[in-house]
């Protein structure tokens, strides 16, 4: 019971939309009409600036933080996994936005840093550079993300397989939920940031 009763707080926690809310109070616009119409992080940015882009980051973020915050204290270390898993699918398929929602990079990066800090600043680090380098934010996202299993079975000691098998979740999620930056990537007409 508790663990359904996890699954519904924590989807509801991705469900609040920072790039939407804030989108709405400092400039009058709904996110999803502008850019790529994803309410996340580097949509927020490029549709409102810096200052309002970084909060919408923050506050994703911190919303994966308290999921796994939450699902820890309720239900341990699998209660952390399911809060997790679910605060991002709340992110990326919000109900009360009708399902457009982000591609839930700064949620996943946020729930990660509760559960394996190594593995989170690893993957960051890879991502980001590959940001600088390519000046292409979704593919420093796909690799950073898509990479987590490799970089878990290379990096991290000892190595459970849920948490294996949670990096291999959330990597395929990210890997879905980019599928149309893939395409765009390969065919060399993908946005920079």
């Amino acid at each position: 019971m508790k663990y359904i009763l996890l699954t519904i707080i924590s989807y509801f926690i991705g469900n609040i939309s920072f790039a939407y809310i804030l989108g709405k109070i400092f400039a009058k616009k709904d996110v999803r009409e502008y850019g790529s119409g994803n309410a996340g992080a580097t949509n927020a940015f490029r549709t409102f600036g810096k200052k309002v882009g970084a909060l919408v980051f923050l506050g994703d973020v911190l919303k994966g933080v308290a999921a796994v915050l939450l699902g820890r204290y309720l239900g341990g270390q699998t209660g952390a996994y399911i809060a997790g898993a679910f605060v991002i699918i709340g992110h990326n398929w919000p109900v009360l936005l009708s399902f457009k929602g982000g591609k839930g990079v700064a949620t996943t990066i946020g729930v990660m840093l509760f559960v394996n800090a190594k593995l989170t600043l690893i993957c960051v680090i890879i991502g980001v550079v590959i940001i600088v380098i390519t000046r292409t934010v979704s593919l420093g996202s796909i690799s950073g993300m898509g990479l987590a299993p490799f970089v878990a079975l290379i990096f991290i000691r000892p190595l459970t397989i849920d948490f294996f098998l949670f990096t291999v979740f959330l990597a395929g999620m990210s890997i879905y939920r980019h599928k149309d930056n893939i395409k765009r990537l390969v065919k060399g007409n993908e946005n920079k940031f």
